[in-house]
């Protein structure tokens, strides 16, 4: 059986905001190659939520509610329930992630 996925409204705003730096920092073509990776990595979801692994800065914490996939350099954290994956943060890994986890995951 497979899974829904669903972007939260942050989610939504972290694809429309990587889509737009894309597009204007880099080669005509790559945001939308980023943009199409992303969803393939989002749809395999569907039918293997269990396959990301644990963020390691939630590792440390205890917390192994979130996982994550990768499309390098982007790290893409979810949550799954009973029906329904959501995606909850879709950023590059190389931003400073346990602040950026801290704000978005662990203050709600």
């Amino acid at each position: 059986m497979s899974l829904s996925v669903m972007l939260t409204n942050d989610a939504a705003e972290d694809l429309e905001e990587l889509y737009d730096y894309i597009t204007r920092h880099d080669v005509e073509g790559k945001a939308d190659y980023v943009l199409s990776q992303i969803e393939k990595a989002l749809n395999s979801l569907s039918e293997s939520p269990q396959h990301g692994s644990y963020p390691n800065e939630l590792i440390v914490l205890g917390i192994r509610e979130y996982r994550e996939i990768f499309f390098k350099p982007y790290r893409i954290i979810y949550r799954v329930t009973d029906k329904t994956i959501y995606i909850l943060l879709i950023v590059d890994g190389r931003r400073d992630m346990e602040s950026l986890l801290q704000r978005r995951l662990l203050s709600k």
